[in-house]
């Protein structure tokens, strides 16, 4: 099944406040549910995206930036990208990662899948791993973060990250600096057993 989206109408206005660049309504990409209160795609339409993820997303979108997302944008742009994507190992909208649901909304789950698939089978992409610590907050996030890397891996796109924290998690954009190279890495603490 397809997921419904809101596809979100762009507000010049306010639009370019905080951003580093200034970005046309066409632009965006922009994907949430019916209430939205999950967010499955956050980015700009480019043909060279730095594809970033992380646990799950706050209430950012494209008129209200959040730090991270402000992080991941000027990544890009200084490492050579012509364009940014934000996925998330699970939709739902939390500021705290400890807010989200206790167990999988399998609806939603699916949707966020199918929404990643249509990302990153397109083309081969840097895919980098920025969900930090938070991958510890439930266990269910590991399950879904399985699914992932099955898309990831069929679509041959490469894991990168800012490094690895003491538990092994690839660290968060806010938590590592802004002076940090992407390194390819494996997800082999996440591997099935």
């Amino acid at each position: 099944m397809v997921p419904k989206y809101i596809r979100w109408r762009v507000d010049n206005i306010s639009l370019n406040r905080r951003w580093a660049k200034e970005y046309a309504p066409q632009d965006w990409i922009y994907q949430t549910n019916l209430d939205n209160s999950a967010r499955f795609v956050l980015g700009i339409n480019g043909n060279n995206p730095l594809v970033c993820f992380g646990i799950n997303p706050s209430v950012a979108r494209p008129d209200l930036p959040d730090p991270t997302l402000q992080r991941v944008e000027k990544y890009a742009y200084k490492n050579g990208f012509n364009s940014w994507i934000m996925l998330n190992i699970y939709p739902q909208r939390a500021t705290n990662p400890n807010e989200i649901h206790s167990s999988v909304d399998v609806q939603l789950h699916r949707e966020n899948i199918e929404c990643i698939r249509n990302v990153i089978l397109c083309q081969k992409l840097m895919i980098w791993a920025a969900w930090g610590e938070a991958i510890n907050a439930h266990n269910q996030l590991l399950t879904c973060l399985y699914e992932i890397e099955e898309v990831v891996k069929e679509a041959n796109c490469r894991w990168v990250a800012l490094g690895l924290t003491p538990n092994n998690n690839p660290y968060h954009p806010l938590y590592r600096g802004k002076g940090f190279k992407l390194y390819t890495t494996q997800l082999t603490p996440y591997s099935r057993t």
